[in-house]
């Protein structure tokens, strides 16, 4: 391992080089797009890992550093993210460590080793054989990692997506969880009766679940706890009226994705309303959670009864059997080490009434229990898709104890919804046109829906719900919807209440199928199939109809038949959650698509004005687009308050677009986004300012002041002095006096109410031409920064803390709107050499009075912005036109590199070699391009220098 000081040299030395591949990419290269993507969002802030070059790595990650063109792979140095020692509140640190692994190559001794392409260690030639076999699993396993590579080369930075099902390789991690919650025994709680059912879906390292519970109050957060209790991940859940509670775990170290993946984690959920109640089950897998259609919690009557459990039931594909799972927690009372059995008796219940009822054993240390119920009749089959029919499960004995529950269709945060495209038609067409459905299935079997279509050719003759055709282009049409469409608004919006168990089941399969037939397409225009999408953890409006994607929106129209919808809404910071699906786009002809954001004013100008408004939200391989879009610019933001804007999607045969759609998303975002969404999500349940008083004095972060508490972020005026600002950065004061900006003007007035003089040059009304009279604002502008108000034509220098005045932009009232306009202080071009900044807190350069000639560089100089800048690479400083070498620790000087500094920027390029024609190629050690090498010269060499081995060869 590297020495501490070593160490670090080589974290800012890759850092940089990192940072000057970033640069490089967007000066040397030609964009692959015509847009470029946004900005890499950071990692969650609770998230365990390590930040190196940009990129986030979990806990115990290993990686060979990429630096980029020209510097490339460096793959004798391999870094590892170490995790640290707990701090005070549990939470696991990592640390960046890297290390030279050329000196752990093996010794070798044959005489001619080639240096593979990819490896740090050379390896025998003749070896042939073992090389084959020993690197065919590293093969793999290396098109496997390239494979995960070539995909992010196709997503945006802001991408945060999750895979859908079918989306995902048979080999791609997803895994699905469950666990029952029920109350806590050996608390010091009264045991609750409440019982609570999560389930989880693992795809990567991103873990989503969805809560339901009975018999307690809405919960306040749910916590993951290791085996011995410690809090590894918690989850604090907004307060609402829904008995369903969404949410998502994402960026998962890979230590606790292994005690996930062995069932060795737990979940504890709260509740604090009224009185504190704790449930807590252990996470399990269960493959009966990918055929379960309808599912059940099962409580008691007891109070503090600490029991419970769940049933997962699903139906037959050909018969009416209905299979179920029981899984029981707390039922069975026994302390003893050896299992004992237990009898007990499951019933299915109609109002009390017993309609089937099995009698069984069970262990007291695995309770679960599977059985069928075969043949259900009519009646049955009924009041199951009305959620009627109840399953109670009680053990027999001198104490017998009962949990039952009622029997509905399955819940979770998933979407049920359909995209509708002419390419999925059963007899397949280009139309160009789109339509959308969202589905909600209630407890009572009625199911709810939103229709949509758009972009026909003709007017909508047949709306219908069916199954997949038994033969050719035969329909099985179960439920018409045609009645309810209107043909002014080209939706259906209802309900649908007689929906069958058998159907249900189906529905949750994702078996059943909507079609849209029109006067010129009278057996189907657009179909789609219905099938649930699975909750990513935005804030995407679900429960709306989604923006159609339609090739007929585009101008001019596109006969396509692919098509699409989009959930795009806006949060609190101003950022931009988008959710894309897209359908009967042939992905044998088109494997990659791009989804773009525009706003514009006017479709015409599209092609003019795609470098100024088009921006890349993300790219895709299969039907599913998702992520935040933060950096959004005010025009783009105005756009979707208008409803200009527009989403695209273009593919490799329609560069220029595909299928659109216009969005309108009402905001007051005039000023822009407003810091990171996921960490200010955080923060928005544990900021003070939301809370009562008591709370705000026992926050940590608080600060006293004046005799008054103030909030950690707050900033405020004190009452010594009104020209002054103050803040509070974790239970510290910060205050700051005011700064106020120079003024050019001859001559100048202070008005009682405000900090900074101002210019007295207004002209009298009398004086004033018509044009010119232009009223002022009666009350000024409201500053939020320092939080006061300023009277019109006063300029002054911002407030931010906790950083305080900043001297480097002035703001001023416009008297005519009370809006405030701030700009940059533009430094004006010096021409001493060596400029001075005479107080830190300037912002600008001046040249001194008697110029001074030192003998070095001094790295403040570089502070200076507006004079020709030097340039900074690792720890070293070169003059503009400067050429070297890079230096970079552990490898040491790359000489076939060379860098230089173009004013203020430093470029790097590899050096261009030759192409060679010959057949027997070599490359010397210490040379930077290969050279041809005939047998006589090969031999002269090899005997003149026998230890100098080429570093790959081929023939």
């Amino acid at each position: 391992m590297l020495a501490p000081r070593a160490l670090r040299s080589v974290l800012c030395a890759l850092s940089c080089a990192w940072w000057l591949r970033v640069q490089a990419a967007s000066r040397l290269k030609s964009p692959a797009l015509p847009i470029q993507p946004e900005r890499e969002p950071l990692p969650f802030r609770a998230t365990s890992g390590c930040l190196f070059g940009g990129q986030f790595y979990s806990l115990e990650d290993k990686w060979h550093p990429d630096l980029g063109d020209p510097f490339g792979v460096m793959h004798c140095v391999q870094c590892y993210c170490e995790p640290q020692q707990k701090n005070r509140r549990g939470k696991v640190h990592g640390k960046v460590n890297c290390k030279n692994v050329k000196q752990d190559c093996p010794a070798l001794d044959c005489d001619d080793p080639v240096q593979l392409p990819g490896h740090c260690c050379k390896t025998c030639q003749e070896d042939d054989k073992k090389y084959s076999d020993s690197e065919l699993l590293s093969s793999l396993d290396y098109f496997h990692q390239k494979g995960k590579e070539e995909d992010d080369l196709h997503k945006s930075y802001n991408d945060r997506s999750y895979l859908s099902s079918e989306d995902m390789g048979s080999d791609e991690n997803r895994s699905e969880f469950v666990a029952v919650l029920t109350g806590v025994k050996d608390s010091w709680l009264l045991g609750s009766s409440g019982v609570g059912r999560i389930r989880f879906t693992l795809t990567r390292n991103s873990l989503t679940f969805s809560v339901t519970y009975k018999r307690m109050s809405r919960p306040s957060k749910i916590v993951f706890l290791e085996s011995d209790g410690a809090a590894v991940f918690e989850h604090k859940i907004p307060k609402g009226h829904s008995d369903m509670i969404c949410g998502v775990w994402k960026n998962i170290a890979k230590p606790l994705l292994r005690l996930l993946q062995s069932e060795q984690m737990h979940v504890s959920m709260t509740s604090s309303m009224g009185r504190r109640e704790e449930v807590e089950g252990r996470i399990i897998k269960h493959r009966a959670l990918f055929a379960e259609t309808f599912s059940s919690i099962l409580t008691s009557e007891e109070e503090n009864s600490a029991m419970g459990g769940i049933a997962m039931l699903a139906l037959s594909d050909n018969q009416n059997n209905l299979h179920f799972i029981l899984i029981l927690q707390g039922l069975v009372k026994h302390t003893g080490k050896e299992p004992v059995l237990v009898p007990i008796q499951v019933q299915l219940m109609y109002r009390h009434h017993i309609l089937r009822e099995i009698q069984a054993n069970i262990t007291s240390h695995d309770p679960d229990f599977a059985e069928v119920l075969t043949d259900l009749n009519s009646r049955e089959l009924f009041w199951l898709s009305r959620g009627q029919l109840e399953i109670a499960v009680a053990t027999e004995g001198q104490e017998p104890r009962q949990i039952l529950g009622f029997i509905s269709g399955r819940k979770s945060c998933d979407t049920i919804q359909s995209v509708m495209s002419s390419g999925s038609a059963l007899t397949p067409l280009k139309t160009g046109g789109a339509g959308s459905a969202v589905f909600i299935l209630h407890n009572n079997g009625t199911l709810q829906y939103q229709i949509q279509a758009g972009g026909l050719t003709s007017d909508v003759t047949g709306l219908t719900i069916e199954l997949k055709p038994r033969r050719r282009n035969k329909r099985s049409i179960l439920y018409d919807l045609t009645p309810e469409y209107s043909h002014v608004t080209g939706q259906a919006v209802g309900s649908f209440s007689r929906m069958e168990a058998r159907h249900i089941h189906m529905l949750l399969q994702n078996e059943l199928f909507i079609n849209v037939a029109t006067a010129h397409n009278q057996e189907g225009e657009l179909r789609g199939l219905i099938k649930s999408l699975p909750y990513s953890g935005l804030e995407a409006p679900r429960h709306e109809l989604p923006t159609l994607l339609a090739g007929r929106f585009l101008s001019p129209p596109i006969r396509t038949g692919a098509s699409g919808h989009a959930w795009v809404s806006l949060d609190s910071h101003c950022h931009l959650h988008f959710e894309i699906i897209v359908a009967g786009l042939s992905q044998a002809d088109d494997p990659t698509m791009n989804a773009h954001l525009h706003g514009l004013a006017e479709i015409g100008e599209i092609a003019d004005s795609s470098v100024t408004h088009k921006t890349l939200l993300s790219g895709f391989y299969g039907s599913k687009a998702q992520g935040v879009l933060k950096d959004i610019s005010v025009e783009l933001l105005k756009h979707l308050n208008q409803g200009t804007a527009f989403i695209q999607v273009s593919t490799k045969l329609n560069l220029q677009g595909e299928i659109r759609g216009q969005i309108h998303v009402p905001n007051n975002c005039e000023f822009g986004t407003r810091g990171g969404a996921e960490e200010d999500r955080e923060e928005e349940f544990d900021d003070p300012s939301f809370k009562d008083p008591e709370d705000l004095k026992k926050h940590p972060h608080t600060c006293f002041f004046e005799q008054h508490y103030h909030a950690h972020g707050s900033n405020w005026t004190p009452n010594y002095d009104k020209c002054v600002s103050c803040s509070c950065h974790k239970r510290t004061v910060i205050c700051d006096p005011a700064i106020c900006p120079a003024l050019t003007c001859s001559r100048t007035v202070k008005l009682e109410d405000q900090c900074c003089p101002m210019c007295e040059d207004r002209k009298e009304a009398k004086d004033m031409k018509a044009p010119e009279m232009v009223e002022e604002h009666p009350e000024g502008c409201y500053f939020e920064g320092d939080q006061k108000m300023h009277a019109p034509g006063t300029t002054w220098h911002p407030f931010v803390p906790p950083f305080g005045y900043i001297k480097c932009a002035v703001c001023s009232c416009k008297g005519s709107t009370g809006e405030v306009h701030c700009e940059k202080v533009t430094c004006p071009v010096l021409t001493c050499s060596h400029p001075v900044r005479r107080s830190p807190t300037d912002c600008c350069k001046v040249c001194p009075e008697e110029e001074k000639t030192p003998a070095g560089l001094d790295h403040r100089d570089m502070m200076q912005a507006d004079s020709p800048r030097h340039c900074k690479f690792g720890k070293n400083y070169y003059q503009n036109s400067d050429n070297w070498h890079p230096w970079v620790p552990v490898v040491g000087e790359m000489k076939c590199i060379n860098c230089w500094c173009d004013h203020g920027v430093t470029k790097c390029q590899r050096k261009q070699c030759p192409v060679l024609t010959c057949s027997n190629i070599t490359r010397m050690e210490g040379s930077c391009c290969p050279e041809c090498i005939d047998d006589e010269e090969e031999d002269d060499v090899m005997m003149k220098a026998p230890d100098k081995r080429r570093a790959w060869r081929h023939h």
